[in-house]
């Protein structure tokens, strides 16, 4: 008998273009991958920081607010929180981050000091610009609802843009304040107006959502300084706030 078969399977060798076509998808997809990492783990591990390390309450020793009261405008209202749910909301207008507050952004006392420097030293933040009473977050930091200056009783409130990690920048003011989160109590913020130094040491980290106001109102007991940033860094869901208290300045009564 024969024994031959009667049939032989030939394996096909894949053609060079198929082979690079999938060497290209396999590529694509890690690539992918890592963009998806790359831009969410900021995000998740600042999440996962601030549920063990930061605390989600605060407190305000004594205070005078400023806050628009709830009955005055509903959470869903046009400057409420549904507008932070819209993609397109521009939060580099500082009067967007407290919603509620929006409708109350007149100053109560005249301030004549139209701008000053503010100075961080862990975070190498040096020289930044703070305009009094602005709204655009991209050209400087803002000084929100100015009742009271540095170096007075009462709460200055900074607001400062963030992004994420990667975009950092101490230059940009679009992301200056990206490692707020950085800072620990104690550490040194420094405000200059003119020839005036004031020494605010951090006292508190916190945070808040938008509908928080009560970050916005005037303490009295003493001298504080309050900084506020968006957090996760690169979203706008919620509030990083970081306050300090003045530490070796006179107090203007």
């Amino acid at each position: 008998m024969n024994d031959m078969p009667l049939y032989v399977y030939k394996k096909e060798l894949k053609s060079l273009k198929k082979t690079v076509i999938n060497y290209i998808s396999i590529f694509t997809i890690i690539v992918g991958v890592l963009l998806l990492f790359w831009a969410f783990y900021p995000v998740i591990s600042f999440e996962v920081y601030s549920r063990l390390f930061i605390k989600k309450s605060f407190s305000s020793p004594v205070y005078l607010t400023q806050s628009t009261p709830d009955s005055i405008i509903s959470e869903n209202s046009v400057l409420g929180l549904d507008t932070l749910q819209n993609t397109d909301t521009d939060l580099t207008q500082a009067n967007l981050w407290f919603p509620k507050a929006a409708l109350n952004t007149q100053s109560k006392q005249k301030i004549f000091i139209k701008e000053y420097f503010l100075d961080i030293p862990k975070l190498n933040i040096n020289n930044a610009k703070v305009i009094v009473g602005g709204d655009d977050l991209t050209k400087s930091l803002i000084h929100y609802i100015p009742n009271s200056l540095p170096g007075e009783k009462g709460n200055v409130v900074i607001f400062g843009h963030s992004t994420l990690p990667q975009l950092y920048d101490t230059k940009d003011y679009k992301t200056i304040f990206t490692y707020l989160s950085s800072l620990e109590n104690g550490d040194l913020i420094r405000v200059r107006i003119g020839e005036d130094n004031y020494d605010y040491k951090v006292s508190e980290m916190f945070v808040v959502k938008p509908d928080k106001t009560e970050v916005l109102d005037q303490m009295y007991d003493a001298s504080y300084l309050t900084l506020i940033t968006c957090v996760p860094p690169g979203t706008y869901w919620n509030r990083l706030v970081i306050r300090a208290k003045l530490h070796d300045s006179l107090i203007e009564f």
